[in-house]
């Protein structure tokens, strides 16, 4: 049985996160804090499987604590209880950055909380991060590592040079993701050869700022894909939360558009759904990338995609992933063509579309 720490300091909220939690044979929560404070003191004292973390807290919030745990290097397996304001998304990322492995959005109310979906998707986050790794302590992407990756790039882009072809870059992300795409986005360059496509797992508020985080580290144009948005190469689109992305061809060109059709495999984008959009598209070659995440979406897009058009597939290894599911079934489906760190996916991308 997993042991659950539940930090909120909200008395009503606290009982529905544990009633919720402790309805699920797997997960006992054997501890609860009103605070950071309180929560820190707990953590030093004592290890659990997985904590989950309110944000704005008295004494010491979501954030501050995190820092602590950097600070005092213990390796603590959190999930952020998030808010879908705007600000409630910058705070996520902030907290994914700083060793959060991933974030459940806390409905307003707690008669909300004890519905479906918010269930599910507590319990499904709640198994899949208690199977992962425990965070490292590596320090969010910054310009200075953008400057110093940049040489990287160069490096890279004239040695690609010019490869022929028509070719989009479909990228596939979950758990880990936000953090894990600080390592490969900012390394693609503005003159990449093909336009990037990605699907992170997250709900509707979040991929926007996501997107602002990404495109203020990046040297190509990163965006929240928008409807009627024309791929164009060397800039990257990220999916909307909350909605499946498709890319039509459509007068000449190769466009994005939007379907509000259910959650597949338990998400909402899926990336299998951009990947059987793409099987219909004009491209040559789709270069797939299935980085970091729980569950096994990208395998069936892929898998279909590989019966209609030719593609190169790149899977994250193991030891780079925060939870080993997404790359783990490509690689398991014998879809994959590279299995590679993280620090080495941009890399491969630039090596298989080149530049312009």
């Amino acid at each position: 049985m997993k042991k659950v720490l539940v930090v909120d300091d909200s008395a009503l909220m606290r009982r529905v996160l544990c009633d919720i939690i402790e309805q699920d044979k797997r997960f006992q929560v054997v501890a609860n804090a009103t605070n950071g404070l309180e929560a820190l003191e707990l953590l030093k004292k004592n290890t659990y499987d997985v904590v989950v973390l309110d944000v704005n807290m008295p004494k010491m919030n979501g954030l501050e604590l995190l820092k602590e745990l950097q600070k005092n290097k213990i390796a603590a397996r959190v999930v952020m209880a998030s808010t879908d304001t705007k600000e409630g998304a910058k705070t996520t990322l902030d907290a994914l950055e700083l060793g959060a492995l991933d974030f459940v959005h806390k409905p307003t109310s707690a008669l909300e909380c004890r519905r479906d979906l918010f269930r599910t998707r507590l319990l499904q986050i709640l198994s899949a991060v208690t199977e992962s790794r425990a965070p490292s302590f590596t320090k969010a992407f910054s310009m200075e590592d953008v400057r110093a990756s940049k040489k990287m790039v160069d490096l890279v882009s004239r040695h690609a040079g010019k490869v022929k072809g028509n070719k989009v870059v479909a990228i596939a992300s979950s758990t880990g993701g936000p953090k894990a795409l600080q390592s490969v986005v900012p390394r693609i360059p503005s003159k990449l050869n093909a336009p990037v496509v990605i699907v992170q797992h997250m709900p509707a508020g979040f991929t926007a700022s996501l997107a602002e985080r990404l495109n203020s580290l990046s040297e190509a144009e990163v965006k929240e894909a928008a409807e009627g948005d024309v791929l164009l190469p060397g800039k990257v689109y990220i999916a909307k939360g909350g909605m499946h992305l498709k890319i039509r061809y459509s007068g000449g060109r190769h466009v994005v558009y939007y379907s509000d059709e259910p959650p597949r495999e338990g998400v909402k984008p899926c990336a299998n759904y951009m990947y059987e959009a793409l099987a219909e598209s004009k491209y040559d070659e789709v270069v797939c990338a299935v980085m970091t995440g729980m569950g096994a979406d990208g395998t069936k897009g892929i898998s279909y995609l590989k019966g209609k058009k030719k593609i190169h597939v790149i899977a994250q290894d193991e030891d780079s992933c925060a939870v080993y599911g997404m790359p783990k079934s490509i690689v398991v489906s014998g879809l994959a063509n590279q299995v590679v760190p993280l620090e080495q996916i941009a890399q491969e991308i630039i090596m298989n579309v080149g530049v312009m």
